[in-house]
């Protein structure tokens, strides 16, 4: 099937942001939210497992996660032995991989894509002295963590260099699911553009796949269609970059550094590193810390970054990105200060208010600008 301009359904953002503030409502903080006492220490060595939902490849997110699990056999290698399994699909599959990972000797499982949120759920109530921790998700338990990271931070830095280098005042926006994560990053990086070109429209299309290289490259020629002269991602290949330097477009990359996919066109990447997150919490586990919550990784500790930077951007933009970017990681600008109006010319955000954890996880909205967005 051909990727096409898609409205999301209403009702699945909605149902998906509201479960998941209700979670981390009962847990507490939504940012630190602990739901159990620390776990007794893990005797080393044991086996860590990863599920992740696509092929390693050469970059995107299952790419980045893999970087992490390797840079924690490498600190660690006397205390953990890892495993992963790659392509497992959300659904049935994953719970039946998790399962496995769990019944099979490791004392902890990393799954990494939203979709296997419920199925870890179901696989931690059957091993209640094993560890599990899900990225992106919301739901927690008794042995279940989540983390995730703030990359509508590096979205919104990547929407200025966007903005200043878009001719056409049209912006594609090549998106996989319609959940608030994929909503902050359009909006922050819709933000970030109209910041320095207010004439700009940024046109998603939705592939409703996290990785489908086929639908990502249908998304590109949909986009030129609609006369997009600079493209970005929130998929897991460098499908994106390859066909904008194909058709002469600008692309911006995502999860990794995609300059080598598009050495022509390719103006930065916003992308995602693990490493330190995954050591963290093998530590934890060893000596007794290992407690249940709600984590998030951001600028400030450098688990979003920008890479890949082309010196086609001019200088005073990667100045400003640069100030900018300061400013974010030492809390002083938030990309999501209002006013803020959506794109249906209501009022989302006041004046000088900003966004909590709890608000950005019910996002189902698109801001001006968006066009397809929600």
């Amino acid at each position: 099937m051909s990727a096409s301009i898609l409205r999301p359904s209403r009702r699945r953002l909605l149902l998906a942001g509201s479960a998941g503030a209700a979670a981390l409502a009962a847990a507490g903080l939504p940012g630190r939210a602990v739901l159990a006492a620390p776990r007794q220490p893990f005797e080393a060595p044991f086996d860590v497992g990863f599920v992740f939902v696509s092929p390693i490849g050469g970059g995107g997110w299952t790419y980045q996660h893999n970087l992490g699990r390797m840079a924690l056999e490498k600190a660690m290698p006397d205390d953990v032995r890892t495993r992963y399994v790659e392509q497992v699909p959300e659904g049935p599959d994953a719970e039946r991989v998790i399962r496995e990972l769990a019944s099979d000797g490791c004392r902890l499982v990393f799954a990494t894509s939203f979709g296997y949120m419920d199925s870890v759920i179901r696989v931690a109530r059957s091993f209640p002295d094993l560890a599990f921790e899900h990225a992106s998700g919301y739901k927690m338990a008794d042995n279940v963590s989540v983390y995730n990271s703030r990359f509508y931070e590096g979205r919104y830095l990547a929407g200025l260099i966007a903005g200043q280098m878009c001719r056409s005042h049209v912006i594609g926006y090549v998106a996989a699911m319609p959940i608030p994560e994929v909503l902050q990053g359009i909006n922050a990086f819709t933000i970030g553009a109209r910041a320095i070109d207010p004439r700009i429209q940024v046109r998603v299309v939705w592939t409703n796949a996290w990785y489908d290289p086929g639908r990502e490259r249908d998304a590109v020629q949909s986009l030129v269609a609609q006369k997009a002269d600079l493209v970005t991602h929130h998929t897991d290949s460098p499908t994106v970059v390859q066909a904008a330097e194909e058709k002469g477009l600008y692309s911006i990359g995502y999860h990794s550094d995609m300059s080598r996919f598009a050495p022509k066109r390719h103006l930065v990447s916003v992308t995602h590193h693990w490493g330190d997150y995954y050591i963290s919490r093998v530590k934890a586990l060893l000596d007794g810390t290992w407690t249940v919550g709600s984590r998030m990784g951001s600028l400030a500790d450098n688990a979003i970054r920008l890479e890949g930077l082309s010196p086609q951007v001019p200088q005073h933009i990667q100045q400003l990105v640069s100030r900018r970017t300061r400013e974010i990681a030492q809390g002083k600008r938030h990309p999501f200060l209002g006013p803020v109006v959506d794109n249906e010319g209501r009022i989302r955000i006041a004046a000088d208010a900003v966004l909590d954890d709890d608000q950005l996880g019910k996002m189902d909205w698109a801001v001006e600008g968006v066009v397809g967005g929600v």
